[in-house]
């Protein structure tokens, strides 16, 4: 057995285990749509709390676009917890519900650096499906209301 087993606590998240990758799309009212590359790692450390790690690139020139780190949590049965670090100055805490192995979260504290844009909420839908990962992310942002940003399809197992 390679490292410790999951602990029980977060044991209704671990088909959210392993390292995700695939394509999404991005739209906003504030930016031109765009196509991107994605790859997510979730992991754990024996703890009640599973750790992650997602990063996205262009699919036009492979230039970097966005990265994330954070963790999930169970608050009680069906009951999800997030805390995610974004690199552009924001801190993300969301709640939401878990259904079998789709979770629906949105945000309860956004906070951010005097340097970092203004977002008042993002919303988080994901969905698996044996080996593939879609999930759907609204955001309020910069004076706009909230409205879908991101849609992506993952497919568990692959690296870039």
């Amino acid at each position: 057995m390679d490292g410790p087993a999951l602990h029980p606590d977060v044991a209704p998240l671990g088909f959210l285990l392993g390292s995700w990758m695939g394509e999404g799309k991005g739209f906003y009212s504030t930016v031109a749509p765009f196509e991107y590359g994605e790859e997510i790692r979730v992991w754990h450390i024996g703890k009640p709390v599973l750790a992650f790690t997602q990063r996205t690139w262009s699919l036009d020139d492979g230039r970097p676009l966005h990265g994330e780190a954070g963790f999930w949590r169970m608050a009680g049965p069906g009951s999800v917890e997030l805390v995610v670090a974004h690199p552009n100055g924001h801190a993300e805490v969301a709640e939401g519900r878990l259904e079998g192995t789709s979770i629906s979260v949105a945000s309860i504290s956004l906070t951010r650096t005097s340097t970092a844009k203004q977002v008042d909420a993002i919303e988080r839908d994901i969905r698996v499906d044996g080996e593939i990962m879609t999930y759907e992310l609204r955001m309020a942002a910069v004076g706009q209301p909230l409205d879908g940003h991101l849609q992506a399809e993952l497919r568990l197992g692959a690296t870039h």
